[in-house]
């Protein structure tokens, strides 16, 4: 997912990590529709082939493949959902990340993970066909 405000995107990965990602390097590189069509093949290996997306932090913590990863809205904080049936909220700041809890609930893999826009909740989903409720203050099922 894409940072609100800065150029970081969040990636989760079946390596277990969730990986923040610097691509301000990105934002100075633009392809117009004037550009020769013939340069094509340059022109993806110069958006994605350079070092332009940079790894900030690599978050570790989780026992299996990471599959979301998501930032809050207004807050430094990322939350992650993986095949260890956890759902993981980290901190962030200029110069570090790091784990603050897990929330554990699921009896499955855990699909999807997002903070809600406007309430201290984050929402998650998981292969158990249930669609659990957090509430981020307490760190507990909701529902």
């Amino acid at each position: 997912s894409f940072h609100v405000k800065e150029d970081l995107v969040v990636s989760a990965s079946l390596d277990q990590t969730v990986r923040v990602w610097d691509i301000s390097g990105l934002r100075k590189k633009t392809v117009s529709p004037a550009d020769d069509i013939l340069r094509l093949p340059q022109m993806n290996s110069d958006l994605f082939g350079g070092g332009d997306a940079v790894v900030k932090y690599v978050l570790e913590g989780h026992d299996r493949g990471v599959n979301w990863a998501a930032f809050h809205p207004t807050l430094p904080l990322i939350v992650s959902g993986a095949d260890d049936r956890q759902v993981k909220l980290w901190r962030m700041n200029d110069t570090k990340a790091w784990e603050v809890d897990t929330l554990r609930g699921h009896v499955n893999n855990v699909s999807c993970v997002m903070f809600h826009a406007r309430q201290d909740i984050i929402v998650s989903n998981s292969e158990d066909k249930s669609i659990r409720v957090w509430d981020m203050s307490k760190r507990t099922g909701v529902q």
